[in-house]
């Protein structure tokens, strides 16, 4: 079964809508590989900051498949489309990468060029999955993160206590 990452985010009630994401990954996946939690200003718009951060699960779903679970798992969880596509919301989940394969099945590009194109996608990426290389750039995350401009870091942390992302009831 291939690796695949899901980068999750929300500015919307933040703690409770990515507990419930990653109790609903757990229950279909089962066990997680979860990075840190990095806290970044909102892009694109003016709006409050947004929780990111990567999962890891290993699935034999397609990528259609996936892509249209996490869509399911979004709207769940309040997430309205159809607005602006720089806003707020309660949660986006976005299949990352699929193994090491490079497709535009279920109509997104994989590995995404969000990857390469935002610290906070990079980051939780390279520390979850640091020796793992980008499937069409052919480097590994944390040679792509420590390449990363200091400059695009900007309005990003890593929180310390992230005791609240547990899903056990």
């Amino acid at each position: 079964m291939p690796r695949v990452w899901i980068s999750i985010g929300s500015n919307i009630d933040r703690k409770r809508n990515i507990r419930g994401a990653l109790r609903d990954l757990e229950t279909r996946f089962g066990a997680l590989v979860v990075s840190p939690v990095y806290e970044t200003t909102a892009v694109g718009f003016d709006g409050d900051a947004f929780f990111n951060l990567v999962v890891g699960i290993d699935s034999d779903r397609t990528p259609t498949a996936l892509h249209h679970l996490l869509r399911d798992i979004e709207q769940n969880h309040g997430r309205e489309r159809g607005g602006e596509k720089f806003s707020s919301r309660t949660l986006d989940l976005d299949l990352l990468t699929y193994g090491d394969a490079v497709t535009d099945e279920g109509g997104r590009h994989l590995p995404r060029d969000e990857i390469v194109k935002y610290a906070f996608v990079l980051a939780p990426l390279a520390d979850v999955a640091p020796r793992e290389r980008h499937p069409e750039i052919d480097e590994d995350y944390a040679s792509l993160w420590r390449a990363y401009a200091a400059a695009d870091r900007d309005g990003m942390r890593r929180l310390d206590d992230t005791a609240w992302l547990s899903t056990a009831e």
